[in-house]
């Protein structure tokens, strides 16, 4: 039985602090963040470690990412409700849920058969809806595309002209760019007749993409 305490909820509280101490400020994204219960993605073992600012290792060579990492991320994106938003690397599917929160369409791809098995299973289970598919997301999910919003939550050595592709106009594609340990976090904003806009923001590590227009796996 999955429990979330007055004083989990509170530690929520404090984390939504932290992160706007940090400069968060959009509040749907904040609002999102208190929701949905992060501890819920750890074992009993490390609960002490879910409100955090920091990411932590689920298995696979993979992280939840930190909850400033997710935050500054999904701001980028300026999700609204009803977008139909595709996410490149499930992971947990902690980044997914804050996505459902703010009444996206969430299309989720996880290159990582026992992460996809999972993150579709556990958040089917705690009654989150996404569209799951098992496959290599540097090639996007051509199937449903085009998507009013791309985000992708492993570092990318280039920016893959499939997920340019399939962005639709006045949509948004946030990605990190950069080496296997330091990224840049790029957003490319495309207008209604196509044109590309791109802009940097700050830098993060992520895992690594890995993939056709990722990196090779070793």
């Amino acid at each position: 039985m999955l429990e979330d305490s007055y004083r989990q909820k509170g530690m929520r509280r404090n984390l939504v602090k932290t992160l706007i101490d940090k400069g968060i400020s959009d509040q749907a994204v904040l609002e999102a963040i208190q929701k949905v219960p992060r501890h819920y993605f750890f074992d009993d073992a490390f609960l002490e470690h879910a409100y955090q600012d920091k990411a932590f290792p689920i298995g696979e060579g993979q992280t939840i990412s930190q909850p400033y990492t997710v935050a500054v991320q999904t701001e980028l994106l300026e999700v609204k409700p009803g977008d139909k938003v595709l996410e490149i690397g499930t992971g947990s599917g902690y980044q997914c849920c804050i996505l459902l929160e703010m009444k996206a369409s969430v299309y989720t791809i996880e290159l990582n058969k026992t992460l996809y098995q999972r993150a579709k299973s556990f958040l089917q289970k705690l009654g989150y809806r996404a569209h799951f598919h098992l496959g290599d997301g540097s090639q996007g999910w051509s199937t449903f595309a085009p998507y009013d919003k791309i985000i992708v939550t492993a570092g990318a050595p280039s920016m893959p002209k499939a997920l340019i592709d399939q962005l639709k106009p006045n949509g948004k594609l946030v990605i990190p760019i950069g080496n296997e340990d330091h990224q840049e976090m790029i957003r490319i904003c495309k207008d209604a007749q196509g044109n590309i806009r791109k802009e940097s923001h700050d830098f993060f590590r992520f895992v690594p993409l890995l993939g056709k227009y990722g990196w090779k796996e070793k």
